[in-house]
C-alpha cells in the first residue's frame, strides 16, 4: 500500500446542504491528484481526479459561471 501526503485546499458549503472538500494528494510515486469529497447528509462521494482533468474541469466551470458556453 502506498503512502500518500493530503494538503488541504479549501472547504466550503454548497446548495442543497452540502459540503465541499478540495484536496491536493501526492502520492509516493510522484502522483498528483485533486481530490473532491462531497458530503451530503452521511453520503460522501470522493473523486480523485488528474490534472488534465481538473483543468479541462475548471475551464467549463469558469466559462459556465462567467456566462459563456453552456448558458
Amino acid at each position: 500500500m502506498s503512502a500518500e501526503t493530503v494538503t488541504p485546499l479549501d472547504d466550503f458549503p454548497a446548495p442543497w446542504n452540502k459540503d465541499v472538500v478540495l484536496q491536493a494528494v501526492e502520492h509516493d510515486s510522484g502522483l498528483r491528484m485533486l481530490r473532491i469529497r462531497i458530503k451530503e447528509g452521511k453520503r460522501f462521494t470522493v473523486l480523485d481526479i488528474d490534472e488534465e482533468t481538473a483543468v479541462r474541469w475548471g475551464r467549463a466551470m469558469t466559462d459556465w459561471a462567467r456566462g459563456g458556453a453552456g448558458n
